[in-house]
């Protein structure tokens, strides 16, 4: 496992301009819908990232021959002959279950492993399996495995107790081939999920209601190859927002959409921030010291669960004291031990964290834990008085591309530094 750390010397502000780069979330949803439809596909403004490795590989290892040429990727499903997720493959990344209803709906059968992942709590599959029940397959876990069957699937009518990205995913692609009319309610309406949509239409997908929470889809007996931009990554947007904001920065965001943002500008904005946008970018100008400000993760369009960690970096060394509650995942907290080392004032209660703003942190050698919590921890060194150690930044590596790169161009004192084990 590669355990490389970066090396971080905080106190300077950010300025300059970022390009923004593909959706990791899109990216890793359209990648297995290319199993519905034999042929070959081109993708463009793709993110070179640990997790499109790892859906790469598990898409070759079921036959899919995949070429890579700087952001675009092509791949081709005409020799696809394997339908199994193995436990090896799977377990490095929970995004890796999108291949069960393309292949279900396609090829009749599927194996996928239950899923590994991130490092903290459970995000269990039951609405996935569920979902793909009631389009008539018929599935049964065994040592580890979900195994899913069906002649053909049939159309249903599908309502999630909660709003589920992967699920309405998973649900959506093994639709578009089921006999019939499948109705989605309480779909999840993320701008990557309706980015999966638009590209199944540009497959000959038969969907009404996309970008809402009422999706129907008419299934139909063949879809064709298409090809497809990614949208940008809201996330990586999100974070370098943050990080102008933590280090009372002025940067300017190259090829973002300002629209997939709103909830955490109009936060980003109450703690001071000014901010201008167009079509595809933003501009941020952020005080020396933010306010505090209280947030409540929710479902898309509220506030990300995917920002919670960086904003709770950014509210350490803001004025005054904040509330921090994420209603999505109620154990997403393994930043906070970590910044408390670093000096912020954070008391954690369940899915709530309670946050003093510091005058300063302070440099310490930290220990990433997952994706999210690795940028939190990064953005607090850049503010952090001395030097910041943050090992293990491969979990980072899994979402952001060259993240201490564009830092670096931004005017952060980052480096990377090679390392086995520490």
């Amino acid at each position: 496992m590669n355990l490389d750390k970066f090396i971080i010397n905080g106190g300077n502000s950010l300025k300059g301009t970022v390009t923004i780069g593909g959706s990791k979330n899109a990216a890793l949803a359209l990648m297995p819908a290319t199993l519905l439809a034999s042929g070959k596909y081109q993708f463009s403004n793709m993110p070179e990232l640990k997790d499109i490795s790892t859906m790469s590989r598990l898409l070759e290892m079921m036959g899919v021959d995949i070429e890579k040429k700087g952001d675009e990727v092509r791949l081709n499903t005409f020799r696809v002959n394997k339908f199994e997720a193995p436990y090896e493959q799977v377990k490095k990344m929970r995004a890796s279950i999108y291949v069960l209803g393309p292949l279900v709906a396609r090829y009749g059968y599927a194996k996928v492993s239950l899923p590994g992942g991130c490092a903290w709590g459970p995000r269990p599959v039951n609405l996935h399996i569920e979902g793909i029940k009631k389009l008539g397959a018929k599935i049964e876990i065994n040592q580890g495995y979900i195994i899913a069957e069906a002649k053909r699937l049939k159309g249903a009518r599908i309502s999630f107790d909660v709003s589920s990205v992967g699920a309405t995913g998973n649900v959506l692609m093994a639709a578009v081939l089921a006999k019939g009319m499948t109705v989605i309610e309480n779909a999840a309406i993320e701008p990557e999920i309706t980015a999966l949509a638009e590209f199944l239409v540009k497959m000959g997908a038969h969907i009404d209601g996309i970008g809402t929470t009422h999706i129907s889809v008419e299934g139909v007996d063949a879809l064709q190859p298409a090809n497809e931009t990614m949208i940008p990554d809201r996330i990586e947007a999100g974070t370098f927002l943050v990080a102008a904001a933590l280090t009372g920065g002025q940067i300017r965001l190259e090829k973002c959409n300002p629209s997939h943002l709103t909830s955490l500008i109009t936060k980003l904005e109450e703690t001071g921030s000014k901010l201008q946008m167009g079509d595809n970018w933003i501009k941020i100008k952020s005080p020396k010291i933010p306010k505090a400000v209280d947030v409540t993760t929710a479902v898309y369009p509220g506030f990300p669960t995917d920002m919670q960690a960086q904003w709770l970096s950014l509210m350490s060394v803001a004025k005054g004291a904040s509330v921090v509650t994420d209603a999505i995942y109620f154990d997403r907290f393994k930043h906070v031990p970590e910044l408390i080392r670093l000096g912020a004032n954070v008391e954690l209660n369940r899915n709530t964290a309670f946050v003093k703003g510091v005058k300063q942190l302070k440099g310490a050698k930290v220990m990433s834990t997952d994706l999210r919590a690795s940028a939190s921890l990064v953005l607090a060194g850049l503010v952090a008085d001395g030097k910041t150690e943050v090992l293990r930044v491969y979990h980072l590596d899994r979402g952001y591309e060259r993240l201490e790169k564009k830092l670096k161009s931004l005017g952060a004192k980052i480096c990377r530094v090679a390392g086995k084990e520490y």
